[in-house]
């Protein structure tokens, strides 16, 4: 697909799982699992519509608060799609990385996706990172915290120097932002990145997202003038 603007990066707010679930009498750890079902489905129709970057938002550092139960069906999701996935995740050339406060994923779910990670580093059609136990707001600090520990500089930082201190500091700022589910809000998630990001909010929840909505965002985002402050 050809684009007037430029879009490499799509980051997704993955909302919705808990609600789809309900409205079917199911728990909500079904939709979970659902929506973990539909990740790769949504990594392949990026592939084909020339995406090289998406950013999945899977487990907030604000999540910890959910029911002891819950968050051990998401850890349990988040190990079966590293090892159930990794031949697929190969085969679709598709290279895995992760973001967040890694040190506080359960031993086993930590080593499944770091094993995932390192068994898909050479893979370039898409690089898929998922952020667990993640948020914005951490990651800012972690980032102030990395340069404090750091020899004191002889300058002043600039914003580059800034993005370096990031949990992934090669991966580039989202184009698009796309929210799944219908609210209309962040829900701090990449805070720094997003910037500049043009925002799209479908009513769909994430298990009932497709490659025809992915490419209606896509669309939408075509649609529009990117300034980036400017006025043009």
């Amino acid at each position: 697909m050809t684009t007037e603007n430029t879009l490499n990066h799509i980051a997704i707010i993955m909302d919705g799982n808990g609600r789809w679930a309900q409205e079917r009498d199911l728990q909500r750890s079904e939709g979970h699992r659902q929506g973990a079902n539909n990740i790769l489905t949504i990594a392949q129709a990026a592939i084909e519509n020339g995406i090289k970057f998406l950013t999945l938002y899977a487990f907030s550092t604000e999540n910890w608060k959910r029911p002891p139960s819950e968050i051990a069906a998401l850890m349990s999701l988040a190990s079966r799609f590293s090892t159930e996935h990794l031949e697929q995740l190969n085969q679709k050339d598709i290279k895995l990385q992760v973001i967040g406060r890694i040190d506080d994923i359960p031993f086993n779910t930590r080593n499944s996706i770091l094993n995932a990670v390192k068994k898909t580093k050479n893979n370039q059609s898409l690089t898929l990172t998922l952020a667990i136990s993640y948020g914005g707001r951490a990651e800012i600090v972690d980032a102030v915290n990395r340069i404090l520990s750091q020899p004191r500089p002889s300058k002043r930082l600039t914003e580059s120097d800034f993005a370096n201190f990031l949990y992934q500091p090669d991966l580039p700022d989202p184009d698009l932002l796309i929210r799944t589910g219908g609210d209309h809000r962040i829900s701090n998630f990449l805070l720094w990145q997003i910037a500049y990001a043009e925002i799209y909010v479908t009513p769909t929840y994430w298990p009932d997202f497709s490659q025809q909505d992915l490419e209606k965002a896509i669309s939408d985002f075509n649609s529009r003038k990117r300034r980036f402050g400017a006025l043009k």
